[in-house]
């Protein structure tokens, strides 16, 4: 018999027995070929980095802003912001851009084709699992909201750019003509670009705000220069890498991280065409007078939801009320702020199962979260100047969120909502302070009577921003009296009415404004980036019996 060899020892499998540098490389393996970080990488011994790009180069700058993890306070992202004096080149490339754009109807159409063909091969590469994962992680990383939350927002985008692709681009610019008086005349109105223009957006859509009004400019052949909140401009960053690789011209856009002073400088300086600014009311209003008028704004929203008469499907209303309130940690600009509860809800339940539903959002899966505009202790305060209106109550919440690390320039509070008197609001030393915006979890909650709805209406009609709304009612007559009466730009209505979601298919902007923005939708693009131009053919021929008439 042969001789017996010991059995060899058996290995163990995992982790332990493996590098842990094989394990990087793994995740790297995952990561896409696009990509200069990997989400999962980026923490405050690894720190990333965020580039600039003019001219068709990245480039950095002599100033670095670290931006801290909003869930641990560890510096875990250093940003190259541009100084006054480095915007030379940004100022530059704007002006090598001519009024009429890089392309218009009657000049280079083939790229109108080109922007086509890259939104295909984009919706292509963000529709990957893998890519599509990679930016869900990447905007959690930076503006921290459940991961169902940031992969809905890269799903919207990825569809919009599937809205344009093949000939869609070409059809935004559709002209029409009208018949001249005589022979020869023809009148011809044009979609037209301005030229060189300017994109600033802010940090609680990282991707979904920036990348489709980039793109709405790019397809109607203007040249953007564009700045996002430097607390999440990565998440655009790595955005601009992969439309280069799907043939995005390198010139097309600049992308800037700067602070407010300097990119208001450059804008004095560049004087782009036209500025889309969507943000703060505070900032919005100081950026239209110092562009006298040259801009369009997607500012603050201080959003409502009418519950009416017609009590139903409370399960089903509660659940959307508490979405709309609290999703995101309540920091959209579509978020419920304020809900007119018919008094026929009262026995309905309502509120307990909203209360109910807060209790279950957790800083662990990110369902509740960091506030990065708001401090805990200005909306504790907020709450407190609202108690101090007689009969109001804290309904749910109204407490700091325990047990986290989140640093203090942030805020952390349990979802709240405060119960304030429908009179009580109106009076005029009550109502500018509870129609304030808080750009987080927080909502005012009041109660009318059948006989109060025209007091439910003065108040929508008194308050400043109009961008969403919500009609809660399946009774046509009472949908008819509010939607008739009120002015919101994007409203919906029914018993699954909401305030919240900004898809691709539908628009999504405010209204009552001519500098409003919309975002998303073909009428939005063409309102926003690009302005009516007629040109009035008249080739003849001359009456054979013209002769020079008498002066007129």
């Amino acid at each position: 018999e042969p001789p017996r060899f010991p059995a060899a020892p058996r290995r163990r499998r995992g982790p332990p027995t493996i590098p842990r540098r094989f394990w990087a490389m793994r995740r790297w393996l995952h990561t896409p070929a696009f990509a200069t970080v990997s989400p999962e990488e980026i923490s405050g011994s690894s720190p990333a980095e965020v580039q600039n790009f003019v001219q068709g180069k990245w480039i950095k700058s002599a100033n670095w802003n670290w931006i801290v993890d909003p869930l641990n306070g560890e510096k875990f992202i250093k940003v190259a912001e541009v100084q006054g004096s480095e915007i030379k080149p940004f100022v530059e490339s704007l002006s090598k851009c001519p009024k009429h754009g890089l392309h218009n109807p009657l000049r280079a159409p083939e790229r109108y084709l080109m922007y086509g063909d890259i939104s295909t091969k984009a919706a292509h590469m963000l529709g990957q699992p893998e890519v599509l994962d990679f930016f869900a992680k990447l905007v959690q990383r930076v503006s921290p909201k459940s991961y169902q939350q940031a992969l809905l927002e890269v799903q919207v985008s990825q569809k919009f750019l599937e809205n344009f692709c093949g000939d869609q681009v070409r059809f935004l610019a559709r002209s029409f003509a009208v018949p001249g008086n005589h022979v020869g005349q023809m009148s011809n109105g044009y979609r037209w670009p301005f030229g060189p223009v300017a994109i600033i957006t802010p940090f609680n859509f990282p991707l979904e705000i920036p990348l489709l009004q980039l793109m709405g400019a790019l397809y109607m052949g203007n040249k953007p220069v564009l700045k996002v909140d430097s607390k999440v401009s990565i998440v655009m960053e790595q955005m601009i890498r992969l439309l280069h690789e799907c043939g995005l011209p390198a010139e097309d856009v600049d992308f800037i991280n700067s602070d407010g002073i300097t990119m208001n400088k450059l804008l004095l300086e560049a004087n782009p065409k036209m500025t889309l600014f969507t943000g703060s009311s505070r900032v919005a209003e100081k950026l239209a007078a110092d562009l006298q008028g040259r801009i369009k704004l997607e500012d603050a929203g201080f959003d409502w939801k009418i519950l009416g008469p017609d009590v139903q499907e409370v399960d089903y209303i509660s659940w959307v009320c508490d979405q709309d309130a609290y999703a995101c940690s309540g920091q959209k600009c579509s978020a419920q702020s304020m809900l007119f509860m018919h008094k026929n809800w009262s026995s309905s339940g309502l509120l307990e199962k909203m209360k109910k539903l807060s209790e279950r959002r957790k800083l662990e899966d990110l369902t509740i979260g960091p506030v990065l505009t708001v401090t805990t202790a200005t909306m504790i305060e907020h709450m407190n100047n609202l108690l101090k209106i007689p009969g109001s109550k804290v309904l749910f919440g109204g407490e700091p969120l325990g047990n986290h690390s989140i640093p203090e320039i942030y805020g952390a509070i349990k979802p709240t909502a405060v119960f304030v008197p429908l009179v009580e609001i109106l009076k005029s030393d009550n109502f500018e302070l509870v129609t304030k915006e808080i750009f987080g979890p927080f909502q005012v909650v009041t109660e009318y009577s059948e006989d109060q709805l025209e007091l439910v209406l003065e108040a929508c009609e008194r308050m400043n921003a109009h961008l969403t709304a919500a009609v809660v009612s399946n009774d046509k007559l009472f949908l008819q009296e509010v939607l008739g009466r009120s002015v919101n730009g994007t409203t919906y209505a029914g018993i699954r009415a909401r305030t919240t979601g900004a898809p691709q298919n539908h628009w999504f902007g405010p209204a009552g404004d001519p500098r409003g923005a919309g975002i998303g939708t073909p009428e939005a693009i063409k309102l926003v980036w690009s302005c009516h131009r007629e040109i009035i053919y008249d080739i003849g021929p001359l009456p054979k019996k013209w002769a020079l008439p008498a002066a007129t």
